[in-house]
């Protein structure tokens, strides 16, 4: 679990790695990570053997593999990867391999504190997920949009319950998909499903549903909703259990909540709908008319708008504030309470508030270099690559991890007082 007050925030530069001498040492070295403290680097790479291996902080994991990839860290710093052993691939955690292995694994999801790893995996012609080096008990034929509760006690994804021939359209019309928890599904099938969401304690499991070829609804712990719409998107749970989805109205998009409509202003568009952390305001990214985008708070859409993309949409920690990445004319920018910051940028990350929500961070990319930048300024420049700024706990510093462009390949680990 991360300890953010423990980390050290004093001012200052300070190299970490020099990744020039990793090259020197192995003949292929794969895109980097960094933990959020900023006091590790890792990647994987080639060894002498033709092995991979990862090397972190400069000192490499004592086992080898076939193959390694998908490198990141966990919210505890440890450093979990895929990996393949003699044909077969599982889960190493900082360089130990879980026993269950499979013909492949993919898509790792870990818990809020990091404790938990779960991924997809298949055997021969079958599907399931794998917990903390734990199977389930049953297989399906297929399964998709696996998902982990925050506590990462319990698994879910959308799985094949009836085997169909590739041609047999009658009895796929029937219904054959269905959510399974913990690898127990539910007793009514559909025709397709979507998307499965956890509450927040993870004891509900939500999903989007075709219950025919032309209807779509919500499916609540394996009961519908009374009401279908011709499209409804990915399903999201407040604090008190009730359950918000963007559905398509006969006038447009709009919010529905426990299958009724929640908001009467409806959008060619609307999808991506968030709640604030305390619970007590929604946003969502909106298309007021076609092909120009915003963000609508509380059903009120702002009165800036863009024609190529919204994203990365975020709520301040106090719930006061909304940020965005936005996109217009190929350019990207970041909007902050409907207001952009006026600069743009040939790429920009998904923006960081800080803990008090007066000031915002975001990675951004302009001319082939990185920055980052707070409150439209720029206050760290000339970057080969960077990660995610943090703000500390007080909100008067800013970490930044960066390989600086002119540092021969250096990583270092920043500390700029605000």
């Amino acid at each position: 679990m991360e300890q953010v007050n423990q980390w050290d925030w004093k001012a200052g530069t300070r190299e970490v790695a020099n990744l020039s001498e990793w090259e020197e040492r192995y003949s292929e070295i794969l895109e980097p990570v960094v933990s959020r403290d900023g006091e590790k680097i890792a990647a994987v790479v080639q060894t002498e053997d033709a092995e991979f291996s990862v090397c972190e902080n400069g000192d490499a994991w004592e086992n080898g593999f076939d193959k390694v990839w998908h490198l990141q860290y966990g919210p505890d710093g440890r450093l979990i990867g895929l990996v393949s052993d003699t044909g077969a691939w599982t889960v190493a955690v900082d360089g130990t391999a879980w026993e269950e292995m499979s013909d492949f694994v993919w898509n790792p999801l870990v818990s809020a504190d990091g404790r938990h790893i779960a991924v997809a995996a298949q055997r021969e012609t079958r599907y399931l997920m794998i917990r903390d080096d734990v199977p389930w008990e049953t297989d399906f034929g297929h399964v998709t949009d696996i998902t982990l509760s925050a506590d990462g006690n319990n698994t879910a994804a959308a799985v094949q319950t009836v085997a169909t021939s590739e041609g047999d359209i009658f009895e796929w019309q029937k219904g054959c998909y269905s959510v399974a928890v913990n690898g127990e599904v539910w007793e009514k099938n559909f025709v397709n499903v979507y998307d499965p969401v956890f509450s927040a304690d993870g004891a509900h499991v939500a999903a989007t549903v075709r219950t025919s070829l032309y209807d779509c609804t919500i499916v609540v712990d394996g009961k519908p909703w009374q009401q279908c719409w011709p499209a409804v998107w990915e399903p999201l749970f407040s604090k008190t259990g009730a359950v918000i989805a963007p559905v398509k109205a006969p006038k447009g998009w709009t919010l529905a909540q426990n299958g009724e409509l929640l908001w009467s202003r409806t959008f060619a568009q609307l999808w991506h709908q968030q709640y604030s952390p305390d619970g007590n305001r929604i946003a969502a990214i909106v298309a007021p008319k076609y092909g120009r985008w915003t963000v609508a708070v509380d059903e009120k859409p702002w009165s800036v708008t863009f024609g190529d993309l919204v994203d990365e949409l975020v709520f301040s920690p106090d719930g006061k504030r909304v940020a965005c990445a936005a996109k217009d004319k190929n350019m990207w920018t970041i909007v902050v309470d409907g207001t952009s910051w006026g600069a743009t940028f040939d790429m920009v990350w998904q923006p960081v508030f800080s803990p008090d929500g007066t000031s915002v961070a975001a990675k951004v990319k302009k001319n082939g270099q990185y920055m980052v930048v707070v409150n439209g300024r720029p206050v760290v420049s000339d970057l080969a690559e960077t990660w995610n700024p943090v703000f500390s706990p007080a909100g008067d510093k800013l970490m930044v991890r960066a390989i600086k462009a002119d540092s021969g390949r250096k990583y270092i680990r920043q500390i700029v007082s605000l």
